[in-house]
């Protein structure tokens, strides 16, 4: 899993109220004290910061807002150590086009009181200016959000972090290259996804391929590489006695040349499908991807068939949540166990498989053409999340999203991915529940339980996260 591949780029600026300092001459230094500290602790969540400084008023401000908008931060950080004017901020937070986060973090847990003069009392004073950066944020029309607690409040800094987390991911999708290779399954009208609206939404580039972008490199593929990505297999996998040599040997070719053409490309995400003709080349590079495809997506760039786009950019979102994402459906209800059976055939996140994967050999690809290798586990028995995109009527977008259990249980062994999830309620009731959201009927499925960092990432983005608890 992906928890931070590449930088979440923080712009921190901290700041007070100038006419202060020559009154209080010990106060400046214990608030620049502080403001290292949120430093240090924004590079521990894994942060690229850049400091802006300490303002002290509306010109040092403007300044601070030149240095963030030309560092191209992914969310501005605010904080707000003592009273201070929301001039300084306003101009921080409309210039640098990106999420703003209001922090008040108080020295400790609590004043002295019988001791504090009111030096000592200002530095406790950054809830004073929160209400008016609020008003003046809302009628300049700029979104914001705020975490208010102490310096060492690891309550405020889990939820700091999740803001932070989430401008990552965000800045992901808005720097992605999202793959598109070959065709939309004959029928799925679900699936099928307006190009354009996906860079509008999520920012990021559609890169459209032919499968014959993947057949010449796959041509090119040496003997010593097909050996080396077989090694690679063999000690990710646990192998099947019913694969066989020659379709494990086409499995490894073809994901070299999956390998070199993710790379050539730059990509972040892939969805494909082709459909292919009395096994001509393109059917079998189509039926030989799930080996090369389930590499890819657990070194962090998801790969999904079906020509699911949406599925790959939420599978793209589980996996830089520390998540993994799995490509997933409905198999079956187990009402009298109570568990939703989930999962698919093709590609799968192997960062999430409770033990070995194991790699078994298909005759037949159940509505697909083709034959060959495909990959079988269950996802990790604990918290998981369901998690997909929703396209509505008028083109927007929505978050879909909800909390389980992955339990044991018996399980099918047809080369899928497949899981048993307990959601607390009637399958029956769930099932429903989900659909009625209008999600695909494909999604992602990750470990743990996500919806918090979801819904900072639905504000982040501005959409709607629609919570499925029946």
């Amino acid at each position: 899993m992906t928890e931070n591949k590449g930088q979440v780029r923080v712009g921190l600026v901290a700041g007070g109220l100038g006419a202060y300092w020559p009154q209080f001459p010990d106060l400046l230094p214990q608030l620049r004290r502080s403001a290292t500290r949120v430093v240090e602790r924004m590079r521990g969540l894994g942060a690229d910061v850049v400091d802006a400084g300490f303002v002290s008023d509306e010109r040092e401000g403007a300044a601070a807002a030149e240095k963030l908008r030309a560092a191209g931060c992914d969310i501005i950080v605010g904080f707000l150590t003592t009273y201070m004017t929301a001039t300084m901020l306003v101009p921080v937070a409309q210039r640098s086009g990106a999420p703003v986060l209001l922090i008040n973090l108080q020295p400790t847990e609590s004043m002295e009181h019988e001791t504090f003069d009111t030096g000592q009392w200002l530095a406790y004073c950054g809830a004073c200016p929160l209400p008016e950066m609020a008003n003046a944020f809302l009628r300049c029309g700029i979104p914001f959000r705020s975490v208010s607690g102490y310096l060492e409040d690891e309550r405020a800094w889990e939820k700091i972090g999740r803001w932070v987390r989430a401008a990552g991911v965000r800045a992901a999708l808005r720097r992605g290259r999202h793959g598109l290779m070959g065709h939309l399954y004959p029928g799925m009208l679900d699936v099928s996804t307006d190009l354009t609206l996906v860079s509008a939404h999520f920012g990021g580039h559609m890169e459209v391929l032919e499968f014959d972008d993947l057949r010449v490199r796959v041509e090119k593929v040496t003997d010593t590489e097909i050996a080396a990505k077989k090694k690679e297999a063999t000690d990710v996998f646990a192998l099947d006695d019913s694969v066989k040599e020659d379709d494990f040997g086409w499995a490894a070719r073809v994901a070299v040349g999956l390998d070199r053409l993710a790379d050539d490309f730059g990509l972040d995400s892939l969805a494909y499908y082709h459909r292919g003709l009395d096994g001509e080349v393109h059917e079998r590079l189509g039926a030989g991807m799930i080996l090369g495809a389930s590499l890819l997506t657990a070194r962090g760039v998801p790969a999904v068939g079906e020509y699911e786009l949406r599925t790959s950019l939420a599978m793209l979102i589980m996996d830089r949540l520390g998540a993994g994402g799995s490509f997933t459906e409905f198999q079956a209800l187990d009402f009298a166990r109570g568990h939703v059976e989930m999962g698919h055939d093709g590609p799968a996140h192997l960062a999430i498989s409770d033990g070995r994967p194991l790699l078994r050999g298909l005759g037949v690809y159940h509505g697909k053409r083709g034959y060959g290798v495909s990959v079988e586990f269950d996802v990790k028995h604990g918290p998981v999340t369901a998690f997909g995109l929703r396209q509505g009527r008028d083109g927007a977008y929505a978050f879909v999203a909800s909390e389980g259990e992955v339990v044991g249980g018996p399980l099918l062994r047809i080369g899928n991915t497949t899981s048993r999830v307990d959601f607390g309620v009637d399958p029956g009731e769930w099932t429903d529940a989900w659909s009625a959201t209008g999600i695909s009927h494909h999604w992602a499925i990750g470990t743990g339980h996500r919806i918090a960092d979801l819904r900072a990432l639905a504000d982040l983005m501005e959409f709607e996260l629609i919570e499925v608890r029946p």
